[in-house]
């Protein structure tokens, strides 16, 4: 019934920028943290960014001073800034996002279903 989708994904230059967008339908009442994670083929999935319902903000320390995420609450959307990209960047990108769809319902997590970002060097 929830779903999140990413979009934005794309092959740019290293030195290059891509602005992500994840957008959440569905029955919601309330979605608190939204976050970006990556996997790269090989490796585990990490987390790169968090941004709480206030609107507070984490980074992994690969990305910061070069990734920003922000949130549009209206739009249920989370965006991903990405500037600077380095060849080591390139993985899938995950929305996920902690969401209750009732008043009665616990808050669940879910996610999208990724977008292919690939920074060539």
């Amino acid at each position: 019934q929830v779903q999140l989708v990413e979009s934005g994904g794309g092959l740019v230059q290293a030195g290059g920028s891509l602005r992500l967008s994840c957008s959440a339908s569905g029955s919601i009442v309330s979605i608190f943290a939204m976050r970006w994670y990556r996997q790269a083929p090989g490796k585990q999935r990490e987390l790169v960014a968090a941004i709480s319902a206030g609107g507070s903000t984490n980074y992994a320390d690969s990305v910061k001073g070069r990734f920003t995420i922000s949130r549009e609450n209206a739009k249920k959307t989370v965006y991903l800034q990405m500037n600077s990209l380095k060849p080591e960047d390139t993985a899938v990108y995950y929305c996920n996002a902690d969401i209750r769809r009732t008043v009665v319902e616990l808050i669940t997590q879910y996610w999208g279903q990724g977008t292919q970002v690939t920074v060539s060097s």
